[in-house]
């Protein structure tokens, strides 16, 4: 495990190009934009929910697919205020915040400006100013970072209910439903993928922080003394995951928490940290957190939360390993560790170096002209592999090499080009999008050859 550099960034790409070529392309776009936006709010276009969708079904593949130790759940988000007055949530849920008392009129987190201001080495404990405007600033209020909305008709305290900000406490109110139908015994894993918000004061950086987003969240109960063990287990495994989907190694790092960082029922947390052009950050979160939401709810709901061990007689709240993880910021990793400007024959090529299962488009088909029946055969070849269960798309706009740049812009592995040759032998020419290597292959069986291909090992032509 590798200490944090303190000063080094991802100088590959910027987050502004990020940002152009997801709007370019169809990833993303900001959110309402033709009302001038909502803060930090996006919408995921037609190849952005393609990639983010791959994204986790990798996540599902490797907690469901791969494993027969966990279940999955699909909770509510709202839920009874209970929850997160269990949870602490309702009383620790809250943020220092301090707002401009000069001309911006902006707010803060307190905490991140003396961090900032430690960091550039000058006294963490001194008065504060704006850093945008250099205006004097508000007395620190705490600011709940939930966003609180009301069931029912009329808006009564007593009907407040709140936008859950974590997937995990649904886990957790369901662990005895799952006890009772799963056949499940610890060590085992209740996996969630949903939407959390946070009406967070600072978002920004693009996706990395927004107030609406996804999270990828499993909890893995375990008998209390086996909690260490499988805490490091989980931290390896999550880091592989990343790494088998391409992320280069030095790119990103696993970093424990210090005593200073730790939630107070937690006995160990480490991130697995990406160098992203903000420097590096939080990608993934793996933490020990103990019994104590188990017991937390026990006590609150008044509902036996125990297992009971049947072998040994034995009863125990269990221990919880959590591996949390959010959608769209494993996203935004995936395309910025992919993203490459380079140089072919004179020209520049921009290239998405997403690792084929995550390509949102897995085969672009390309008639060579609009006549000769090219176009009817492109349709043809693209419909083998749909009817294959592979992401194909038919692109006939603009000239052949446009359509390479686009095609890689967006990241398909492979291009096929229907011409005047496959009209007379059914042959057509097979383009890599990494090496740039173009063959000429027979169409039929290529569904076949291309399904071969995602099911081996991939490696990104950066590692060299």
């Amino acid at each position: 495990m590798a200490d944090e550099p303190e000063t080094e960034r991802n100088t590959e790409v910027t987050m502004d190009e990020i940002v152009a070529l997801a709007k370019r392309r169809g990833f993303v776009f900001p959110s309402s934009e033709i009302y001038g936006g909502i803060g930090s709010t996006y919408d995921y276009g037609h190849y952005g929910v393609l990639l983010k969708n791959n994204v986790k079904n990798e996540w599902w593949k490797a907690m469901l697919t791969d494993r027969d130790d966990i279940v999955a759940l699909d909770s509510a988000i709202m839920q009874h205020p209970k929850v997160w007055e269990a949870s602490g949530h309702l009383a620790g849920f809250t943020d220092p915040l301090v707002q401009c008392l000069g001309k911006c009129k902006k707010r803060w987190r307190e905490d991140h400006l003396r961090e900032a201001v430690e960091a550039e080495g000058g006294d963490p404990e001194a008065e504060l100013r704006c850093p945008e405007c250099g205006g004097e600033l508000s007395p620190p209020r705490n600011f709940n970072l939930m966003f609180e909305t009301h069931m029912g008709p009329v808006a009564e305290e007593g009907n407040v209910v709140y936008l859950r900000p974590e997937t995990a406490q649904g886990i957790f109110i369901n662990f005895k439903n799952v006890l009772n139908f799963a056949r499940k015994t610890p060590p085992f894993g209740i996996a969630q993928i949903g939407k959390s918000f946070r009406n967070e004061i600072t978002p920004g950086n693009f996706i990395f922080r927004t107030r609406e987003f996804e999270q990828m969240e499993m909890e893995f109960f375990v008998p209390p003394d086996e909690a260490g063990t499988w805490y490091r287990e989980w931290i390896d495994l999550r880091r592989d995951w990343y790494l088998d989907l391409g992320i280069r190694p030095d790119f990103l790092m696993v970093r424990p928490h210090g005593a200073d960082e730790l939630s107070h029922y937690s006995t160990g947390t480490s991130d697995i940290e990406y160098l992203f052009p903000i420097g590096w950050s939080e990608l993934e979160g793996v933490a020990n957190r103990g019994n104590f939401d188990l017991t937390q709810h026990q006590e609150h709901s008044h509902e036996k939360l125990e297992y009971f061990d049947q072998k040994t007689g034995e009863r125990y709240l269990p221990h919880v390993i959590e591996p949390a993880a959010g959608a769209d910021r494993a996203a935004l990793a995936f395309l910025v560790d992919a993203y490459e400007v380079e140089e072919i024959e004179g020209r520049e090529r921009t290239v998405l170096r997403l690792h084929p299962r995550l390509a949102p488009v897995k085969v672009s088909v390309l008639p060579l002209v609009s006549k000769e029946g090219m176009p009817e055969k492109a349709r043809e070849i693209m419909q083998s592999f749909r009817k294959a269960g592979i992401q194909a798309e038919y692109d006939a706009g603009g000239s052949i090499g446009k359509r390479y740049r686009r095609q890689d812009e967006i990241g398909t592995p492979w291009g096929i080009t229907v011409d005047h040759q496959t009209m007379e032998d059914d042959t057509v020419t097979l383009r890599d999008r990494d090496s740039l290597e173009q063959v000429r292959v027979p169409a039929e069986g290529l569904p076949g050859q291309i399904a071969a291909r995602l099911a081996t090992g991939w490696k990104s032509p950066k590692l060299g």
